[in-house]
């Protein structure tokens, strides 16, 4: 064992600049000089000064120290119970070069606080509770087996994989496509109920954060898995048949008291003066009011007819494709007799294409029955034989919409329209409403038919730009009037979320899809926008008052 004849203290101050974290704290470093009777040694020790009391040192030799210096080296050291014996150094260098030196590892674990993130049991509780109150998640097992059998160099070739879905339910399989996107995406449905039986939903959708298109042309696509118990929607409850009911019976009142309103002019005299004048005492006879409900019967069941027709419009565009729809959730409103319907999808949406066919197919219907008897009614309106079936109307009703007031214009004439109040058909304020219906629910904002029909068609991106400027539209009173305020309400409360994605959510529709969906956005336009007043003085629509 070799002997310590002499040491010496020389302290010095460094600051680690390789340190990561470098004004989390400063050292100050202590230099030992240890003479042996056989070498030199010379231990560092560092001191943090603000945080840490922790010392570490190091040492170096000049020689080869056998086993016994090593021995003294080790008792030197535990004399400083700040100290650590680590490593050993030549004795020419006995310099210290805190820029190039990095600091050494030690053969224990740092005393160091973790700079991560930390968390309490209170939190890992929490997620624990979150993941066994969310959705069920793929099976590791099963994700193992699909991503050796079902893909494969011949279909697609998978080279990372994410989580997918709204709570990361799911997995993303990124990758490489190797054949048509259409064969390809058919061939892997059939080969995964082979593989994994019934229990999965495969989506085809386009790679997320993706820079670069596919080389075979359009965007890069990847595969995502869910359960079938989590994508695919609930089947419809009891509690909610019985709120269609109950809306569907608010609706028809709706409806009914939309045509009392237009044939208040009818009211007998004797009701009237009941209900206007203080001294009246004896109530009139009831069956005074018999015609007068009877003939506003028939505007209510136009509006009703339109409100149907839109329904089995859905549904049988719907039966051929095997989507299933839910029960229509009728939205009972006193100025138009509904704002229309909501109707959910039973099924996952094989592709865009039967999105888009779906969603129009509704509007198309009712617009159909509405414009008939738009047009029926103002034939009728100018037809001498009908006079006595007409009711005056306020002409305001007819600056209300662009396209409609142009219409009514052409049909019945200057001096007809020209007037406060104009003498029209019931069915041509059926038939006004019905359209009125139809242009809101196309707004292409939501899950509207026509967000639906914009989503399918140009995608989730373009939907987001048309329902941003609906919105605004809507908030400024551009479209829709004073209906505006109580409809866009009704979207944020109701119909705000997008559809879901499709099975196939990358294969583009066709252009003449395209056409349809953008002429039936511009014809919603021009049915919403309200004719200004300086249009209307010039052609006649209405007595604009002017101050």
């Amino acid at each position: 064992m070799g002997t310590l004849t002499s040491c010496s203290f020389m302290p010095l101050n460094s600051e680690f600049r390789s340190n990561p974290v470098r004004r989390a704290f400063r050292e100050t470093i202590h230099c030992h000089r240890l003479t042996r009777l056989r070498g030199a040694s010379s231990f560092f020790s560092r001191a943090p000064v603000p945080k840490w009391d922790t010392l570490r040192s190091f040492a170096s030799a000049n020689n080869d120290s056998d086993k016994e210096n090593a021995a003294a080296d080790e008792a030197a050291a535990a004399d400083d119970s700040k100290s650590t014996v680590t490593t050993t150094m030549p004795e020419e260098e006995r310099g210290f070069t805190s820029e190039k030196s990095t600091p050494p590892s030690t053969s224990h674990r740092s005393s160091l606080p973790s700079l991560g993130p930390t968390y309490n049991t209170f939190q890992v509780d929490s997620f624990k509770l979150i993941e066994l109150l969310g959705p069920e998640k793929v099976d590791p097992v099963d994700v193992k087996l699909i991503k050796d059998k079902l893909f494969g160099y011949s279909t697609f070739w998978v080279t990372k994989e994410e989580p997918f879905g709204d709570l990361g339910e799911g997995i993303l399989f990124l990758g490489n496509l190797r054949g048509k996107r259409e064969d390809v995406f058919a061939k892997l449905q059939n080969q995964l109920v082979e593989i994994a039986g019934d229990k999965y939903n495969l989506f085809m959708v386009e790679e997320p954060n993706s820079d670069s298109p596919d080389p075979r042309g359009g965007p890069r696509i990847s595969f995502g898995l869910l359960r079938k118990e989590v994508s695919d929607p609930g089947p419809t409850t009891l509690w909610q048949y019985v709120i269609a009911l109950l809306l569907f019976l608010l609706t028809i009142g709706s409806s009914v008291e939309l045509g009392i309103a237009s044939q208040i002019n009818r009211l007998p005299p004797e009701v009237v003066k009941y209900f206007t004048d203080p001294d009246a005492v004896e109530a009139p006879d009831m069956e005074l009011l018999l015609p007068f409900v009877d003939s506003a019967l028939p505007l209510a069941y136009g509006v009703l007819g339109v409100l149907l027709f839109h329904e089995v419009g859905h549904f049988l565009a719907a039966f051929p494709r095997q989507v299933k729809l839910s029960i229509p959730f009728f939205i009972p409103n006193i100025t138009l007799g509904s704002f229309g319907a909501i109707t959910q999808f039973k099924s996952i949406l094989p592709d865009r294409s039967t999105k888009v066919d779906i969603s129009l197919a509704g509007p198309f219907a009712g617009a159909v029955l509405s414009f008939s008897m738009f047009a029926v009614g103002l034939l009728l309106s100018s037809n001498p034989d009908t006079t006595g079936d007409l009711v005056q109307v306020p002409s305001l009703l007819f600056q209300g919409s662009l396209l409609l007031g142009l219409i009514s214009r052409a049909t019945l004439g200057y001096a007809t329209m020209h007037a406060a109040t104009v003498p029209i058909h019931p069915l041509v304020i059926a038939g006004w409403c019905g359209l009125t219906i139809q242009a809101f629910n196309m707004l292409p904002v939501g899950c509207l038919d026509g967000g639906r029909a914009v989503q399918g068609a140009f995608g989730k991106n373009a939907l987001v730009g048309f329902g941003l400027t609906t919105y605004t539209l809507l908030g400024l009173g551009v479209l829709g009037g004073p209906l505006s305020l109580p409809w866009g309400l009704y979207v944020l409360l109701c119909q705000r979320t997008p559809e879901k994605q499709c099975l196939n959510d990358v294969t583009e529709v066709g252009t003449w899809r395209k056409a349809l969906v953008a002429v039936a956005i511009f014809l919603v336009v021009l049915t919403l926008v309200p004719v200004g007043d300086e249009l209307a003085e010039e052609l006649g629509i209405g007595l604009v008052t002017t101050f």
